[in-house]
């Protein structure tokens, strides 16, 4: 059975920390690219980061850029989202998701339950 348990997330003050981890199981890990999805309430999902299987490479959106950092213990089939200096607009429910070898976001084959971050002003 595949699954994405994410964990790690809660309430912060703004400027504050936050680390999500997402652990996977039920699947080859070193195959799947593994990022994060976050929702805010009445916006859309949105892509936070991704870490490509493919060459190792980070990707962030700009709204997250030199603030969040997204790594990964492959001896755990984890993967780390380490969130610094939040922002209310950082708000949402945010996913563990993956997919197969590339970073598209496009075409996600699994998805965590996801953990919710407030942050507060």
């Amino acid at each position: 059975e595949v699954q994405l348990v994410e964990s790690g997330g809660g309430l912060v003050q703004a400027g504050g920390s936050l680390r999500l981890s997402c652990a996977a199981s039920g699947f080859t890990f070193d195959d799947y690219s593994i990022g994060w999805f976050r929702q805010a309430p009445g916006k859309e999902r949105e892509g936070v980061s991704c870490l490509s299987s493919s060459n190792g490479t980070p990707y962030y959106a700009d709204s997250v850029k030199g603030r969040f950092t997204i790594s990964s213990d492959d001896a755990k089939n984890t993967v780390y989202l380490q969130m610094n200096s939040l922002k209310p607009e950082d708000t949402a429910v945010y996913y563990c998701v993956a997919e197969d070898i590339y970073c598209s976001g496009l075409d996600i084959d699994y998805w965590g339950q996801g953990t919710q971050v407030t942050v507060s002003s």
